[in-house]
């Protein structure tokens, strides 16, 4: 057996540091936090069995939601100002 050290390209060293960064900046958590409440208020207003031939419920709730996903989309690829 020899004693020499591991020069395998596979294997690699984990990280130790204590370099801990957030994924998103915060714009992009309150994006995805109005994201959400434009979607929640598209579902409320879709929501209920009376009147369900309302405009609320045909034209203004769909689009609501519509809104909320691409709000949703934009916030996850939105970068912010690099310096």
């Amino acid at each position: 057996m020899s004693n020499k050290q591991n020069t395998d390209p596979v294997v690699k060293k984990i990280n130790t540091g204590n370099s801990s960064q957030m994924v998103f900046g915060t714009i992009n958590y309150l994006l995805l936090g109005a994201s959400l409440l434009i979607l929640v208020a598209g579902f409320a207003l879709m929501s209920g069995t009376t009147d369900i031939y309302s405009s609320a419920k045909i034209t203004t709730a769909p689009i609501l939601v519509m809104l909320g996903f691409a709000l949703g989309i934009v916030s996850i690829f939105y970068k912010g100002k690099t310096n």
